[in-house]
């Protein structure tokens, strides 16, 4: 209990400001609810739902002194199921095209906001698994898996936005998620865009974890 309460005090300006800035995009979409007495955007709150189960897998396994291998490497799985949820918000900037125009900038800031939250969800999570891991793996191999992680989330929000597929459909529905999984793998001419789309937002997501790093490391 003790080391709970100490996780919570050390780190209760970084929950606070979370918390803040996700009531603040669910305040956004409350005035874009009642401005355009329309419910269309009111699946951002089950994706920004889906975009914190890793946040907080991460944070669970940081409170856990000495995980057993067995027990990191269940939860590793789990967490990397969900982890492409939280980026795959900004690809939600997609239906913006498909507003009439009217309070198109508050459009923007609502899908912008939520969008935000999930990526800076994103990166705290995998900063966690990167200093869980590095008790467990050697630096360079941890730099590695990290990198190569982030493209893995890059093709699975490939796989959720372009060809509708959830996390739990790897239990739920193996085939045919597998199928395709080898389907892009082996024919990289036929599915270019699933590798172009995978290897730039990966690029993206890399980059941007490496910005979000240097900039926590100074305000720490």
């Amino acid at each position: 209990m003790y080391t709970i309460k100490q996780f919570f005090f050390n780190q209760f300006k970084l929950y606070s400001v979370l918390v803040i800035s996700l009531i603040f995009s669910v305040f956004l979409l409350m005035v874009r609810i009642k401005l355009n007495h329309s419910f269309f955007y009111l699946f951002l709150i089950w994706n920004l739902f889906l975009a914190i189960i890793p946040f907080v897998i991460t944070s669970y396994l940081t409170l856990q002194p000495n995980i057993k291998k067995m027990k990191l490497i269940l939860w590793f799985g789990i967490w990397l199921l969900f982890l492409p949820n939280a980026p795959y918000i900004i690809t939600d900037l997609m239906h913006l095209r498909l507003n009439p125009d009217s309070y198109l900038w508050l459009d923007i800031l609502v899908v912008t906001s939520f969008a935000c939250n999930g990526l800076l969800l994103f990166y705290l999570s995998v900063l966690d698994m990167k200093n869980i891991l590095k008790t467990y793996i050697k630096k360079p191999v941890n730099d590695i898996l990290l990198i190569t992680l982030l493209f893995l989330s890059s093709f699975g929000i490939y796989l959720g936005r372009f060809l509708r597929y959830n996390s739990w459909e790897i239990l739920s529905n193996p085939k045919y998620l597998i199928l395709d999984i080898f389907n892009i793998a082996l024919q990289p001419i036929t599915y270019r865009e699933a590798w172009l789309f995978t290897f730039l937002f990966g690029i993206f997501l890399n980059i941007g974890f490496w910005m979000f790093t240097q900039l926590y490391k100074s305000s720490i």
